[in-house]
């Protein structure tokens, strides 16, 4: 069938019930397109529902109505090449629990005037390199201890190594490509088995943070490029790469790449973004792909 809508809940609760997969279905069935069989890819959690019809987004509204208030993500693709055989993914809120210019400033004892700063430019309300500029800026002559201390803070979401492991054995190349910095990006790569990872460079001279980011930033255009090289590197095309992010840095990535998907994203990256994730973890991107529960892997 041209199409394939899957359906996701949260792998904690296990709440996608065979009542609600049927509810789904019976919405495909009266919004005049054609629904072909269930199929489970993780009992409780996702299932896949191919479908012929002429008007998708159609379809997935009237499907969302039929579930009411149940906290489940829908997302509907084409049937064919839903596997990407690239990953590339915004770490900070998205890979990443935490905001690491946020965490360096709390060691500072300066963390609500930074983090004011970064909720508006990932909300898309300030410029992403001025606003860099301006809160590392504010970080100058903090010690090099201070990145130590803030990167001891990291801490992974939930099915972020799943989602990279997964996706490796499934032949496909992951790099990580952040607003942020190399100094915690690096770690995060190591951690998850990345192939690679980009990001900007904080100036550090005679162990202090000068306040400065070396140039040139990488910002929202600079991870649309690393989405266009990564895709001619490996002989592929942005249709064939999922990316993942959160914030308005990502969304030329995410509006470039075949399978694009704002992971509780900011309201104008989640009201922009094609796909989105509001209540899985990050194994609903594997979901998204097809792959099956006891095809995800955590190394």
């Amino acid at each position: 069938m041209e199409y394939v809508l899957t359906v996701i809940g949260d792998p904690g609760s296990r709440l996608l019930s065979a009542a609600l997969a049927d509810a789904a279905r019976h919405a495909i069935d009266h919004s005049h397109s054609v629904a072909g069989d269930l199929h489970w890819l993780a009992a409780g959690i996702a299932c896949d529902l191919p479908f012929e019809g002429h008007e998708p987004t159609i379809t997935q509204a009237l499907v969302r109505e039929a579930l009411g208030g149940a906290p489940l993500d829908l997302a509907i693709q084409p049937a064919e090449r839903r596997r990407k055989k690239l990953l590339v993914a915004d770490m900070e809120s998205t890979i990443i629990r935490q905001e690491m210019l946020d965490e360096l400033a709390e060691v500072a004892g300066m963390r609500e005037d930074v983090a004011e700063i970064t909720a508006l430019a990932m909300a898309g309300e300030l410029d992403f390199e001025s606003a860099l500029r301006e809160r590392v800026g504010l970080l100058a002559g903090m010690t090099d201890a201070a990145l130590e201390e803030a990167a001891g803070r990291m801490t992974l979401m939930p099915g972020a190594k799943a989602l990279v492991a997964t996706m490796r054995a499934g032949g496909a190349y992951c790099a990580l490509v952040s607003g942020g910095f190399t100094c915690f990006t690096e770690r995060i790569r190591a951690a998850c088995r990345f192939d690679e990872d980009r990001a900007n460079r904080l100036e550090v001279a005679d162990g202090r943070i000068t306040g400065k980011v070396q140039e040139p930033v990488l910002g929202r255009s600079a991870k649309l490029k690393a989405l266009e090289e990564l895709s001619a590197a490996h002989g592929l095309v942005p249709y064939d790469a999922c990316a993942v992010g959160d914030g308005a840095n990502d969304l030329d990535m995410l509006g470039a790449a075949g399978l694009g998907v704002a992971y509780y994203g900011k309201p104008r990256v989640r009201a922009a973004a094609h796909y989105r994730i509001d209540h899985g973890d990050l194994t609903a991107l594997l979901y998204m792909q097809g792959y099956h529960a006891d095809e995800i892997r955590e190394t």
